[in-house]
Order: C-alpha cells, then sequence, then structure tokens
C-alpha cells in the first residue's frame, strides 16, 4: 500500500494543478449559484475575502481588487490545500474513475465540515450569506468531482 502512495513532493505537484482546476470548477458554480439566488455572480466570492476585511464583504456584489481579487486568492489558496490532501491520501495509480470520484467527494466533505464546524466564523467561507444549503452542497460537490479530472487526465 505504502509503494502506491504519492510523495509529498508529487502530491504538492499534482495538487497545483487539480487545486487549479477544482477552484475553477468551484468558483463557477459559485458564481452560477450567486447569480440564481442573489443576481450576482460575484457575491458568493467577494464574501470570502471577510477573512480581512469582516462581514462587510456581503454588501459587495460588483468586482473589485479588494473583495474579488482577495477572495478568490482565499478561495483558490484552500483548493489547492485540499487538493494536495486529495493528491496525497485518495489519488493513486491505476484506480478506476469511480474510486477518484469517490476520494474528491469525501475530500469535499472534509473541507465543507472543516469550513462550518471546524474553522472559527471570522475563516470561514461565508457561502451562506448568500447560497442556499442545495447550492452549497452543488459547490462542495462540483469541488470533489473536479479533484477526480487530473488523475483522470494523467492517465490518459
Amino acid at each position: 500500500m505504502k509503494d502506491s502512495m504519492k510523495t509529498w513532493r508529487q502530491a504538492w505537484n499534482d495538487g497545483l494543478v487539480s487545486g487549479a482546476i477544482g477552484s475553477l470548477v468551484s468558483t463557477a458554480a459559485l458564481s452560477l449559484a450567486g447569480q440564481k439566488e442573489i443576481g450576482s455572480v460575484l457575491g458568493p466570492i467577494n464574501v470570502i475575502s471577510r477573512w480581512l476585511w469582516g462581514d462587510r464583504t456581503a454588501h459587495h456584489h460588483e468586482a473589485s481588487l479588494r473583495y474579488t481579487a482577495t477572495g478568490y486568492a482565499i478561495h483558490h489558496a484552500s483548493a489547492t490545500l485540499w487538493a494536495v490532501v486529495y493528491e496525497k491520501r485518495f489519488e493513486k495509480p491505476g484506480q478506476s474513475l469511480a474510486a477518484r470520484i469517490s476520494g474528491g467527494f469525501g475530500v469535499a466533505a472534509m473541507a465543507c465540515f472543516t469550513d462550518y464546524k471546524l474553522t472559527p466564523y471570522r475563516l470561514q467561507p461565508g457561502y451562506e450569506k448568500h447560497l442556499s444549503a442545495p447550492s452549497l452542497a452543488l459547490v462542495y460537490a462540483s469541488f470533489g468531482l473536479a479533484l477526480a479530472v487530473r488523475g483522470a487526465l494523467a492517465r490518459r
């Protein structure tokens, strides 16, 4: 079993790619859900920047360096860190697509639990300020599904 596990260096290198894919896909899901629920594609991204600017970020729905760029940077960094966990623990050579997707969903569930149950309020992503629970589930599921893409493509 240990022979099939990636080194940390491999996990970081692959996590940079799967994290970017996961970040882009989940950002698209955030934006689509935001457009549907609050009429803003950027509101759910801007609110992530509350790490720095507090809850006032929930009232900003337009593009800005302060809120949008910061929110996306935080989101991307978080996606990358979770992708490294996925790559180290769940991605293995010769693995089936179903196993990859299952691992991706597992990491997404861990990320959601960590975001909303273990993390102090100020450091939570804040998506719930704009999105319903079904939309949040869709965002995390899209992230989990996206994690499996890099490994599936590399296999080909």
